[in-house]
């Protein structure tokens, strides 16, 4: 399936039904008052955040959503239906904002959680709702209010646990590959990931959690550079990151400045993400020359541990995977999903 994580759209509740101006026409019933029903409600425009969904696409090639009229009212004071709402599934952790002032509609954090993105037009009363003891016969019943219209601009930012963050073509695809279930696409080139790839790694019985493999990172991607945005807005709810460096793909490269660039670039494009816990995990260290710089890269970066691990032989992978989950102990945030 093709992730889509933007989209906008237009709705449009229904409008309320008008009120009837009838009167009573019965046998044997003098002086019949007035018995015109209210209109019915019109229909709303309702967003359900899905638990089954992980991505816009069904909303991207349809731009308008028109929730049905509510009808008019009838003679003997009968109440027109009500308009059938339009219900517009979303996945969970999705935003909704007014497309011409910006402005933040709601954030769909919960599982089934509904919000009324634009709500039907009230009905109009019918003459029979108009009728006094001085007014006994009135000849006039209310419209129908109108509905809603907005044109609202949708975002889905992933609800993770954990981000595996690193520059392109660092491993983090096959990382994820390994401690979960996650199969994403795999390469020796640059930007393999061009989408985020989630996976659930079960520590225990009782101890689970998400983790996004994100699209790499490069300089100046708060500004826009690379996949920019696209890439740092799905960081934004995740409780812990995982910097995974290496000096496989890059001879020339520098593990520890790769580290304070990727630090560098989340700071510039928040200040608050620095303040969330991290782990530094070294990749590649089934290689001797690798391996070797453990020490050094600590005593560089004065970090009190820096992971190594070999997403070839497996070396390293479950104290990774404990370390995460006793971070996210540690921070107050614990997931535990259902297996997907």
């Amino acid at each position: 399936m093709k992730f889509i994580d933007e989209a906008r759209i237009e709705v449009r509740s229904g409008n309320g039904g008008a009120g009837a101006v009838s009167y009573r026409r019965e046998k044997y019933v003098p002086r019949g008052g007035p018995d015109g029903g209210d209109g019915g409600r019109g229909g709303d425009v309702v967003l359900h955040a899905d638990p089954n969904l992980a991505t816009l696409l069904d909303l991207r090639y349809k731009r308008r959503y028109n929730a049905q009229n509510g009808r008019p009212g009838d003679r003997q004071n009968m109440t027109g239906a009500d308009g059938q709402a339009i219900v517009l599934r979303v996945p969970v952790g999705t935003q909704a904002y007014d497309a011409e002032t910006d402005a933040l509609i709601v954030d769909l954090l919960e599982p089934d959680q509904r919000y009324v993105l634009a709500r039907g037009g009230i009905g109009g009363r019918g003459n029979a709702s108009f009728a006094t003891p001085s007014r006994r016969t009135p000849d006039f019943a209310q419209p129908g209010r109108p509905g809603e219209e907005r044109n609202v601009r949708l975002e889905l930012k992933l609800l993770a646990d954990v981000g595996l963050v690193g520059f392109p073509n660092a491993g983090k695809s096959t990382l994820i590959s390994r401690i979960s279930r996650a199969k994403p696409k795999i390469a020796g080139y640059p930007f393999t990931t061009l989408v985020p790839n989630l996976g659930v790694v079960s520590v225990d019985v009782d101890r689970s959690y998400v983790v996004a493999d994100m699209p790499g990172l490069i300089e100046g991607a708060a500004d826009g550079a690379g996949l920019g945005h696209q890439f740092l807005r799905h960081i934004e709810r995740t409780a812990l990151f995982v910097f995974l460096i290496t000096q496989d793909y890059d001879p020339e490269r520098d593990p520890a400045g790769d580290f304070r660039a990727l630090r560098r670039e989340l700071g510039r494009y928040d200040p608050a993400l620095l303040d969330r816990p991290y782990i530094v995990v070294l990749s590649q260290c089934d290689r001797p020359d690798v391996r070797e710089q453990l020490d050094d890269l600590q005593a560089e970066l004065e970090l009190p541990d820096i992971i190594p691990i070999s997403a070839v032989t497996g070396d390293g992978l479950d104290a990774l995977r404990k370390a995460i989950a006793d971070t996210l102990n540690r921070s107050g945030r614990w997931g535990e999903v259902d297996d997907w």
